[in-house]
């Protein structure tokens, strides 16, 4: 026992030794290592140190983790996962894991993680004496003539013994007799074939049976035994026995024959007469079930035929002993050797394992990352088993085949994109190199995990929003939407209003903005008197880390309401009122001008455009009013019946949907032409203070209608430098007015040249629909000029 124990040590020394020298060239992906453990050893024993041997210390072993792969079945070892030493987990029997091989090998595969590695862990299971020799029959009778010559054979059944090697059947020994003695035929593969060799002639006579005890003896130490009772019967004389035509019968055979296929034919003669002569056929006793069950033997004929599976991976050659026999008292018997050669078809389709596989594979993961170690094997020998591995194209990966014949790594061949394509099957194919070649397929699905790498993205940029002044506080007013393409936590949107650090748009101040959906609403009510256009920006921010962000521009244009009535300006009397006294002379003629009612009103477009009616008149046949310009003009003479005094209430419009109005009275005197003329001189020192008031109110009023329009100017231009050139706009003010003051803004958008127009049209202009009745289409000098030319 310690002679095998040192033995055994020498053996793993020997393979640690050959291991350490070969694991510069195999690199960090595989490594192989062997161990020997006797067979019936304690649960628990230790077979060697997978850590030890790698070169990691504990800490490492615990961290990266350790696990044996060894097919669909459980494995007799364990690795305990604290120091990485393979023990004895179950009961190992090596006759039931090798049956009746030389050498017994357990192939594992140890595993580790982070990064990923395998290790190829051969042990060897030793033999032990645990077996006794065993003779198939406890009896054999054997039927002796008695004119049988010195020197002829008798063979006999073989003992069995399940332990191999030098643990197997070594020896028989013969009780001792003064007949036969004992010879023994070794074919190799722990067989050996006894046979009874008579030495002197039997004398039925005086004998007519010998008993003989056969002792079959194993190699181990000590030796474990097992007998046979042999019974000779002598019998009389038949004196030839059979003679076979050859003296050994080869054959070749194609493995999966069909069964009735004929083998081969054996002959043999018999120079006997009669039933002596008579040959019958039978398989040697030394032929075990498992070749019967393959073959069968027409006792008449001779002949050999496939009578079961012949699979060539199971055995690639078989020897069988024919026995020929006669039919005499005393039957002779002669046996040959019949060799059937299996020749290797091309059956077996290639075996495709996947190892180790990682299922979520991140889609930043660099090219050359690991996905799975692919190993792949063929049962048939050759060409046949010579296998090619491949993976369909137009995929991201790469099959690289490794140092170990039949291993492959599935690794990354370029930069994934899960936007893209967030999973990918692979079908991997195994081919073989018979013919015809047969493949097999392994479909593995690949998962891309999501990395934040998408900004949320905006469904406009930059947005544009009207909106109409008057709205109310806290109310929503606008909505901006984004999407991101990652999935999961890192596509949840939040919204933000970006807030102005040098507190120049202290408008972001009264807008909220909702985290969730970005809808937005204004803390305060809008002007368009006072505000006509603002912009603010937008930051879409996902909940990934490091978060991501974008920013969009908001551009909103406030709409005109009708909110503002007429003010007259005038007349206007002392205390405030519109009310004025005008006096003309009695013979004036039709069409003189009276007065001139001047009005303004804050909106623009249509809701500033104001038109003048005669509300109340004493006589509609004196006085006409222009419903544009405000002028009061006379439409006839007067006469001596017409009265000196005329009330005029006039009525001052806008023209909004909702009409806002206001009125002025003017009280027309009639006086002689003196009157007239001295009334004059003393009216046109009132009334050039009158006027003084009245231009000083003009002038406050074109100066904040100036000042309001020059900052629309700028916000216009600034918005047009930093955004789309679609919002390109010219702004020219119009000062053609006459009787109100108005507001006229051009601008113009692609090929269209647009107005917003206060009480007076230009002729030729149209209403552009949907624009609330506030802007107004021109129509394109230049370009109608270019065609005048293109047309000449």
């Amino acid at each position: 026992m310690e002679q095998r124990q040192r033995e055994t040590r020498r053996a793993r020394t020997k393979w640690t030794t050959i291991i350490m020298l070969l694991v510069p060239f195999w690199g960090s992906v595989s490594a192989q290592f062997r161990y020997s453990v006797p067979e019936e050893v304690s649960e628990g024993t230790v077979v060697g140190n997978i850590a030890k041997d790698l070169g990691l210390d504990k800490a490492t072993v615990k961290e990266r983790g350790v696990r044996i792969v060894y097919g669909s079945t459980e494995p007799p070892f364990a690795v305990r996962q604290d120091d990485g030493v393979l023990y004895v987990k179950g009961k190992i029997d090596r006759e039931e894991i090798c049956e009746r091989r030389k050498i017994c090998v357990i192939d594992l595969k140890t595993v580790l993680q982070n990064p990923l590695e395998i290790h190829h862990v051969v042990v060897e299971i030793l033999d032990v004496n645990d077996h006794s020799p065993i003779f198939p029959q406890k009896e054999n009778i054997l039927e002796v003539s008695e004119s049988a010559l010195p020197g002829a054979k008798f063979q006999l059944q073989a003992a069995r013994d399940a332990d191999s090697g030098s643990l197997s059947v070594q020896q028989y020994k013969l009780s001792n007799n003064g007949h036969f003695h004992l010879e023994v035929k070794d074919r190799g593969e722990d067989r050996k074939t006894p046979s009874l060799v008579l030495e002197k002639p039997l004398d039925r006579e005086s004998v007519k049976s010998h008993v003989l005890l056969l002792t079959a003896l194993d190699g181990g130490k000590p030796p474990r035994s097992g007998n046979m009772t042999i019974i000779v019967n002598v019998s009389d004389v038949n004196d030839n026995p059979p003679v076979f035509s050859q003296g050994l019968y080869t054959v070749s055979l194609k493995e999966n024959s069909p069964a009735g296929t004929s083998v081969i034919r054996v002959n043999a003669t018999d120079l006997d007469e009669g039933s002596n002569g008579e040959v019958i056929y039978s398989f040697g006793n030394d032929v075990d079930a498992r070749i019967r069950e393959r073959f069968s033997l027409n006792p008449v004929t001779g002949v050999i035929v496939v009578a079961g599976v012949i699979d060539f991976e199971e055995s690639s050659r078989y020897e069988i002993d024919v026995q020929a026999s006669d039919k005499g008292t005393a039957t002779l018997n002669t046996e040959k050797s019949v060799i059937i050669n299996i020749v290797d078809e091309n059956d077996n389709e290639p075996e495709i394992e996947v190892t180790s596989f990682s299922h979520a594979l991140p889609e930043d993961s660099k090219p050359g990352t690991t996905v799975a170690l692919i190993s792949v094997k063929d049962a048939d020998s050759g060409l046949n088993g010579k296998v090619m591995c491949y993976i369909n194209q137009n995929l991201p990966f790469l099959l690289t085949p490794s140092l170990q014949n039949n291993m492959y790594s599935l690794v990354t061949k370029t930069i994934l994109d899960r936007e893209q394509t967030s999973q990918y099957n692979i079908f991997i194919v195994a081919k073989d190199g018979g013919e015809p070649s047969l493949r097999s397929e392994k479909n593995i699905k690949v998962d891309v995990s999501d990395v934040n790498d998408n900004i949320p993205e905006f469904s406009q940029n930059p947005y544009t929003f009207y909106i109409y002044e008057n709205n109310s506080p806290g109310e929503k007013i606008l909505s901006v939407t984004a999407r991101d393409n990652d999935e999961g936590s890192h596509a949840i949107i939040s919204y933000t209003i970006l807030k102005d650090r040098e507190a120049t748009n202290m408008l972001t101040s009264f807008l909220n903005v909702n985290l969730e959906n970005g809808d937005i609403v204004a803390l305060k009510s809008f002007d368009f008197e006072t505000l006509k256009t603002f912009q603010f920006q937008v930051v879409a921010s996902d909940s990934g880390t490091p978060s991501l962000s974008s920013n969009v521009t908001v551009n909103v244009f406030i709409l005109d309401q009708n909110d503002n009535a007429p003010v007259i300006l005038y007349p206007v009397s002392s205390n405030g009122s519109a009310e004025g006294v005008e006096e003309i002379p009695r013979n004036v003629n039709a069409g003189h001008l009276v007065t001139k009612v001047r009005a303004y009103d804050a909106d623009i477009g249509y809701n500033g455009w104001l038109l003048f009616s005669l509300q109340e008149v004493t006589d509609h046949s004196l006085f006409g009013l222009d419903r544009y310009t405000g002028q009061i003009r006379t439409l006839r003479s007067f006469t001596e019946t017409d009265e000196a005094e005329h009330k005029l209430v006039i009525l001052v419009k806008d023209n909004g949907n909702v009409s806002l109005s206001a009125t002025a009275t003017v009280i027309v005197k009639l006086v002689e032409p003196k009157e007239a003329f001295a009334a004059s001189d003393v009216k046109s020192a009132a009334k050039d203070d009158e006027d003084t008031n009245v231009t000083f109110y003009l002038m406050i009023t074109l100066g904040s209608v100036s000042v309001l329009f020059i900052i629309s100017i700028i916000v216009l231009i600034a918005m047009q430098c930093s955004k789309s050139p679609d919002y390109t706009s010219k702004y020219l003010q119009e000062t053609n007015y006459d009787g109100t003051l108005c507001h006229s803004i051009q601008y113009r958008s692609g090929d269209k040249r647009y107005m917003l127009v206060g009480p007076r049209m230009s002729i030729g202009s149209t209403i552009v629909p949907g624009s609330h009745a506030n802007t107004l289409v021109l129509p394109d000098r230049r370009r109608t000029s270019e065609e005048v030319r293109s047309t000449n």
